[in-house]
């Protein structure tokens, strides 16, 4: 009997924020693996439920797999012959459509809950993000967040990096700068972010440069750390207008542009080199 759970498991991935292809067998006339209705999911390492397997289920996933490769939100219907051709002696003809469900989210941990990072938040909670958002002080909360974002009041802030997924997206912004320091080196540590930035100036990022070499973190790790954050475009000390910049940094940068190199010597002439210019 075919275990067809894919019910429950579509509710897992978009609990997960993972996408999926879900392949239908539209119609079928004559020998087929599998009747009219009969439906898969496939995600980028995973197959839930069975069309029926064989050379027509291999063809179907290796379709949708292209198609979450290449970020292709449109939905498809093709149609097989399952003579010899497919490599299938059924003789029958089976038409099936591949629509990708969910996007690809990202996961972003939001060190620091001021005024720049609740800003940030409502921005960032309509994008393809799941947030973690952490602060010692459960007063510095809004009462009510929103959908994909969860809280954490932990004292330990930098004991809390050790359990975040690989590839994560780091943004710090707490009112220290000695716990930003400290974040920065557990962040460092980890090698294995998708992008780690810092509010601040060019002032606190030359500082804090030099006190990570002084630490042993060679220039190539350094720069993993972006700061200042946003795009230079985007100018003000509203915190609305920098939660709009760094926002803009974040969709550039799931979206595979490349970033702007803040360390550059003539970045010293640009406002963000007031050491006020970027607060949490």
């Amino acid at each position: 009997m075919f275990k067809d759970n894919w019910i429950h498991a579509l509710a897992e991935l978009d609990q997960r924020g993972e996408p999926c292809v879900m392949v239908t067998v539209l119609a079928d006339r004559g020998s087929v693996p599998r009747d009219a209705g009969t439906k898969m999911l496939v995600t980028r390492n995973e197959i839930i439920a069975t069309i029926g397997g064989g050379h027509l289920e291999h063809k179907a996933i290796k379709l949708a797999r292209e198609m979450l490769l290449t970020g292709d939100r449109h939905p498809r219907v093709e149609h097989f012959n399952l003579g010899a051709r497919l490599g299938q002696c059924c003789g029958g003809m089976a038409t099936l459509s591949l629509e990708p469900i969910g996007q690809q989210q990202h996961h972003l941990v939001l060190f620091g809950a001021g005024h720049v990072a609740k800003a940030l938040i409502h921005i960032v909670s309509t994008l393809p993000f799941r947030v973690t958002w952490i602060d010692q002080r459960e007063s510095e909360f809004p009462a009510e967040l929103p959908l994909g974002v969860t809280k954490l009041v932990s004292d330990d802030p930098v004991g809390e990096i050790r359990d975040m997924p690989a590839n994560s997206y780091y943004l710090v912004m707490t009112h220290n700068h000695q716990l930003d320091f400290e974040l920065a080196r557990e962040i460092l540590n980890r090698n294995d972010t998708a992008y780690f930035g810092m509010i601040g100036s060019l002032t606190k990022r030359k500082k804090f440069d030099y006190r990570l070499s002084q630490r042993g973190y060679d220039d190539e790790t350094i720069r993993r750390m972006v700061c200042p954050i946003g795009i230079d475009a985007v100018k003000g000390k509203h915190p609305a207008e920098i939660a709009v910049s760094v926002a803009g940094e974040l969709i550039a940068h799931y979206q595979g542009e490349t970033l702007a190199d803040k360390r550059n010597d003539s970045a010293a002439t640009e406002p963000n080199d007031s050491p006020d210019n970027q607060v949490a």
